[in-house]
């Protein structure tokens, strides 16, 4: 959409909703809505509950800026009410954020496209409650994840038998099948998207065991963000295409952020999954690769704006 015709609509900024990610979507939208009244345009805050249809027509809300994370927001079912009620939206279509929630979809897409996957096993939140380490068909260490949540809620790096069984009880709590994957120790290298070109990659380097829900919002976390990444020219390249390949193989569009692992073992990179909504606030890795190449956050807020549009 063009920005003098977003000029003279009402934008509604979607945020909060019902799951373990509303604080972190709250400081999402709350950045992206401040940003855009400064740039100009007449933004009303949408905090999203059971009534959002009836919000949406009472703020006669034209266009709608989706800065929902994990269920119930990035995971279709927003942009499906959107699609229904024709009211373009930021970020990707119904059935592409169907796909990148669900980690154990995601990964399927991703073996047709043969992009570079760790070994994994799908056990179903039943099973989960009562399997055992020795049930695995690979060794400790390995990470246990619900398949789908996210802002890295109920993952587990789990080092021991005794520890596996608490982490697979913790996960089945979540929606969806518990994924537990084979533990690759390495770099953790993030990829932005934004209009089907990738920006740039970013190293995080957590204090923490991996970059969890404490690292990536913890006050005083000590996470250190390098970019670009220390790599050399053919590793970029590498992780640029990668990444690229696997927000198109979901037919994401908009923008996203898609993590990587490059191996310590056998310095190969591991794609872990695409984020469709991925975080805005101070903290969060895309604005700060869109920073680093001289786009302020005020730009990245408008260039996502632009892009909304009915995708159904």
């Amino acid at each position: 959409m063009k920005q003098e015709e977003l000029k003279s609509m009402r934008i509604g900024m979607l945020m909060g909703g019902h799951n373990a990610e509303h604080e972190v979507s709250m400081k999402t939208g709350s950045a992206l809505s401040a940003a855009l009244r400064n740039r100009g345009y007449d933004v009303v805050d949408v905090v999203v509950d059971k009534n959002l249809p009836a919000e949406l027509m009472r703020a006669g809300v034209q266009v709608a800026f989706v800065a929902l994370h994990g269920r119930w927001g990035e995971d279709g079912c927003v942009q499906g009410l959107l699609e229904a009620m024709r009211i373009p939206y930021t970020g990707s279509g119904v059935l592409a954020s169907a796909l990148s929630m669900d980690k154990v979809v995601a990964k399927a897409m991703f073996r047709q496209h043969h992009l570079p996957l760790i070994e994994d096993k799908v056990v179903t939140r039943a099973d989960a409650k009562d399997m055992a380490a020795d049930e695995l068909p690979f060794s400790l260490p390995v990470v246990v994840k619900p398949s789908k949540e996210g802002s890295s809620v109920g993952i587990h790096i789990v080092h021991s038998s005794e520890a596996f069984g608490a982490a697979m009880k913790d996960a089945a709590q979540f929606a969806g099948d518990v994924l537990v994957e084979r533990y690759v120790k390495g770099r953790e290298i993030q990829v932005a998207i934004l209009d089907d070109e990738a920006l740039g990659a970013i190293e995080i380097k957590p204090v923490e065991d991996f970059y969890n829900y404490k690292a990536k919002y913890g006050a005083g976390a000590g996470t250190q963000y390098l970019f670009p990444a220390p790599l050399d020219e053919d590793q970029t390249t590498q992780v640029l295409d990668i990444c690229l390949a696997a927000h198109r193989a979901l037919g994401c569009a908009g923008v996203s952020r898609v993590d990587t692992i490059l191996s310590d073992a056998d310095n190969k990179y591991y794609l872990l999954e695409v984020n469709t909504i991925p975080g805005m606030t101070e903290a969060s890795l895309v604005p700060k690769i869109a920073a680093g190449l001289g786009l302020s956050f005020e730009d990245l807020a408008e260039r996502i704006l632009m892009s909304a549009a009915l995708r159904a």
